[in-house]
């Protein structure tokens, strides 16, 4: 058995190796096993059942030292040092594990990045969650082949052509996330149609575009918005489920999962046996028409 997943494991590094992309997944290990430790501390650091458990670094003046501080200093020295390595190997490799593990610790404390105060454990301190998965998913999907942008080089018409598809679909990806589609922004930048449905369907009543170009501007837009985005939607509470599932809290983020679950379970399994008998009742209808005075 170990010598199988030694063999595995060894096949898909020289893929690796062969597509030039051992540096990349280098930065994705690092950046999930350093996201997944510090979740795992801050979590640790509030449970009053570890309280040997190191807590956050505070100087006696009160200063908090964050831990997005050690991440910008491990991608700094990362940075430099791949750079001064230039291609060789192990130091290349080296640093871009490093970069990952700062990246992660960085991108943990997303929400101070907009925020001034602190508010890692506040309802603001999930988009911290959404730009970890959005990081990672973009990583991995170039490692799964796909490319986000291919410049044809061979004339000055291609090239042009090449720099109006990019513009383009930088374009989409804008109107997406403007809209409050952010999933569809980042999946649309590597896959060309799933940005162009994101960018024409209807954005979300708090996003930038509805703020512009909804609102008094098109009320009818702005209210079918708000029909369409209700703050108490399933999908929204399965989004919450999931951030806290990945943010640190598991077994309240799956409890959650399971009981929308159960409750979308049980509304389908009504709706449809509910037109199962309209059906029915129109059929009876057809076969035997009542008498009519």
């Amino acid at each position: 058995m170990t010598l199988l997943t030694a063999s595995i494991f060894g096949d898909f590094w020289q893929r690796l190796v062969d597509h030039e992309e051992q540096g990349l997944f280098l930065v994705l290990a690092g950046f999930i096993l350093s996201f997944a430790f510090i979740r795992m501390s801050t979590r640790l650091m509030r449970s009053p059942k570890v309280p040997w458990w190191p807590g956050s670094v505070v100087s006696d003046s009160g200063v908090h030292l964050h831990h997005l501080v050690f991440g910008i200093v491990t991608m700094m020295a990362a940075g430099a040092l791949g750079f001064l390595a230039f291609g060789r190997s192990p130091v290349t490799e080296i640093c871009a594990f490093a970069f990952g593990l700062g990246a992660g610790l960085t991108i943990d404390e997303f929400a101070l990045w907009v925020h001034l105060e602190d508010v890692y454990w506040a309802e603001e301190g999930r988009s911290s969650i959404d730009a970890t998965v959005i990081a990672g998913a973009g990583m991995l999907l170039v490692l799964l082949g796909f490319s986000p942008l291919s410049f044809d080089t061979g004339s000055v018409s291609a090239v042009i052509g090449s720099i109006l598809s990019a513009i383009f679909i930088f374009g989409l990806v804008a109107i997406c996330f403007a809209k409050g589609r952010v999933l569809h922004g980042t999946v649309g930048f590597f896959v060309f149609p799933i940005a162009l449905y994101g960018a024409c369907r209807l954005g979300k009543p708090r996003s930038a575009w509805a703020r512009h170009r909804y609102g008094a501007r098109r009320p009818q837009k702005q209210e079918r918005s708000q029909d369409r985005f209700p703050p108490d939607r399933r999908t929204e509470r399965f989004k919450n489920a999931f951030r806290d599932i990945v943010g640190g809290k598991p077994s309240e983020g799956v409890a959650a999962a399971r009981d929308e679950a159960y409750a979308a379970t049980r509304e389908a399994t009504e709706e449809v046996k509910q037109r199962a008998e309209r059906v029915a009742q129109a059929a009876e209808d057809l076969t035997h028409p009542r008498d009519r005075d």
